[in-house]
């Protein structure tokens, strides 16, 4: 809260990013973080729930999410159609909120993930761990909003260019495949002086705080999924959620991914492996467009989000050792949104 006086007299609020300014029943004024915009739609606060494969985001944490007023993303990599169609009718029965996809550019199955979720219905669609200048094409014909992960200046130019609603931009700090060796906190200036579409800043925000700086640096909303994927409705087996909070900053590793990448992970038996050298699979799904068949990305993801953490891969953003707690995504949110009004404070 700010009690008001001053900003009564000055009339509006000296800062870089916009804001809303409501009366509050006690006096002064109460400052509300920005709606983020995306397309047709209009999130109430601007918090997108990264999408988190394989199946950590699912349709109860993407409602959970969508519920508080944020965006909720569904993981679709390295779902069955059939599956992903159920998630998305699933996560419509229990929000009336925002609901997009998250997928894998590499995926083999790309397209047709993309054309099963539009069909469905989906709100947006977040595309990340390459670059596909097809989707654009797709999104118009389909009237769905299109929002690329980028980590570049140039990719970001390209994607308004193309007719992107919103760009994803990522910086190091973020979990799994990595795009860059460089701070979200370095790429925002720039890639805001170049674009005029929504940013939105992910990778390292974990808090309150953190969402209020980066809409200082000029982000209209912030992607997060360390804090989402350490939440109640994240699809992870406890197992996974309890060695989350159990790891430590030396945990965190950065892997060769088979999409061709580097991935931040926390250290397990398997990715010390990996990290070691290749782990190739006994047999081969054809899941990447482009695998370099080190190890199987999607069994090992999937181990992990099942429990097994002696043989799955456990993708984690640079910060997940800091999160203390468990908690239900609509306590996350409020204490999210708490902190960052409470840092609006003279």
């Amino acid at each position: 809260m700010i009690q008001g006086q001053g900003l009564r007299d000055k009339g509006k609020v000296q800062n870089s990013y916009p804001l809303s300014l409501v009366p509050f029943p006690l006096g002064g004024w109460f400052v509300k973080l920005p709606e983020l915009k995306i397309g047709n739609k209009t999130a109430k606060i601007p918090i997108v729930q990264g999408g988190m494969a394989i199946r950590l985001s699912t349709a109860r944490l993407a409602a959970a999410v969508a519920n508080e007023g944020g965006i909720g993303l569904i993981a679709a990599s390295g779902m069955a159609h059939d599956e992903l169609r159920y998630e998305i009718k699933l996560a419509r029965s229990l929000t009336d909120g925002i609901i997009g996809i998250n997928i894998m550019v590499a995926a083999s199955d790309f397209a047709g993930i993309v054309h099963t979720a539009m069909d469905a219905g989906i709100d947006l669609i977040v595309a990340g761990a390459g670059f596909s200048r097809d989707i654009f094409g797709l999104g118009r014909a389909s009237g769905t909003p299109i929002v690329p992960i980028v980590s570049s200046v140039k990719l970001a130019k390209i994607s308004q260019k193309l007719g992107a609603a919103a760009v994803v931009v990522e910086g190091k700090e973020a979990g799994g495949h990595l795009g860059t060796d460089i701070s979200v906190r370095e790429l925002i200036e720039p890639i805001r002086a170049a674009v005029t579409i929504p940013l939105i800043a992910a990778g390292g925000v974990l808090t309150g705080k953190d969402i209020v700086d980066v809409l200082k640096m000029g982000a209209n909303g912030v992607q997060m999924g360390s804090r989402f994927a350490a939440s109640l409705e994240s699809n992870g087996a406890p197992s996974l959620k309890e060695y989350y909070l159990k790891s430590k900053p030396e945990d965190v590793v950065v892997i060769n991914s088979p999409v061709g990448l580097p991935g931040r992970a926390v250290r397990t038996p398997f990715s010390k492996r990996v990290m070691e050298g290749n782990v190739p699979p006994k047999t081969c799904d054809s899941c990447l467009k482009a695998c370099k068949h080190n190890f199987c990305i999607v069994r090992a993801l999937t181990r992990a989000q099942q429990g097994d953490l002696e043989t799955g891969l456990v993708f984690t953003g640079e910060y997940m050792p800091r999160i203390e707690e468990i908690l239900p995504a609509k306590e996350i949110i409020r204490r999210l949104v708490t902190e960052a009004e409470e840092f609006y404070q003279p």
